[in-house]
């Protein structure tokens, strides 16, 4: 039996809708994906995750991505401001201790806890419950720097789950969860592919497919875990101007969703290749 594994990076709101477009245009050409035995959501991901696994039809989540985003707290994080991240990952030492850097420069911008942001997850992703289905969403411990994946039965609340895993570093406070403060799972990595381990097939999803480092980029994650067959699927120059430079613009949500949607189209075939149908 052919396993098969959807990643879902990270990428704020426009790349939230962006997924959603690649994934509602797929669908459209006979390629659900979101049948996948294995869902891996990061960041923005996690929140496309949630949804697919839980049920809801997604030509419905897609249609909710063209309307205004009036529930959404706008920020800014472009491709350029994730450079601010870089000095602490820079500096010598084992990978969790570069986390724990940032970890540090999270919780001295903002005071942990984000009830504020997991009501505004609560609103976005629409579920509570964690599906039947495998789910597994990633984030950073902001203390030991530790990578940690949750799923359902790691005893976590779906939406506080979500919130930590979208907790960007110097733009959300870090998400409080049993007494450990937890922060965006982008920032071990932007898509977590090696969390597809074990699976025969593996699709990306990658709205920002830059990496921190050549061990943590996706060819490296891919090569590592061996997939029999694989596919990444990123914006292309066209979907990178219409979803803008600031990944947090609520106002940009539509225009990536509808990028999205129209990129699917040109990624169908390779998609097709190796996705099993």
């Amino acid at each position: 039996m052919t396993r098969t594994a959807l990643v879902l990076g990270g990428g704020g709101i426009t790349g939230i809708a962006w997924e959603l477009g690649i994934l509602q245009g797929l669908a459209e050409q006979g390629l659900k994906l979101t049948d996948a035995d294995r869902v891996v959501g990061t960041s923005a991901g996690s929140v496309v995750g949630a949804q697919i696994t839980s049920g809801l039809d997604l030509a419905d989540l897609y249609d909710l991505q063209l309307e205004p985003p009036d529930h959404e707290i706008g920020s800014t994080m472009g491709r350029n401001d994730l450079a601010r991240l870089l000095p602490p990952l820079l500096v010598p030492g084992a990978p969790t201790r570069k986390r724990q850097r940032i970890g540090r420069l999270s919780t001295k911008a903002h005071t942990p806890g984000g009830d504020e942001r997991i009501e505004v997850i609560r609103s976005r992703i629409d579920v509570t419950d964690w599906p039947d289905r495998e789910l597994l969403i990633t984030s950073v411990d902001t203390d030991s720097g530790e990578f940690v994946t949750f799923d359902k039965n790691s005893g976590v609340d779906l939406v506080d789950a979500v919130a930590a895993s979208c907790a960007v570093p110097l733009v959300w406070p870090a998400v409080t969860i049993h007494g450990r403060h937890f922060m965006d799972g982008g920032m071990r990595s932007t898509a977590n592919v090696d969390v597809a381990r074990g699976a025969d097939v593996v699709v990306v999803l990658a709205p920002l497919p830059q990496a921190f480092s050549r061990a943590t980029s996706i060819a490296a994650q891919l090569r590592r875990i061996g997939p029999v067959r694989s596919v990444v699927v990123k914006p292309d120059k066209q979907a990178a101007l219409d979803i803008g430079r600031n990944v947090l613009n609520p106002a940009k949500r539509a225009d990536a969703a509808r990028t999205g949607l129209r990129q699917s189209r040109e990624v169908a075939a390779q998609v097709r290749a190796v996705w099993p149908h």
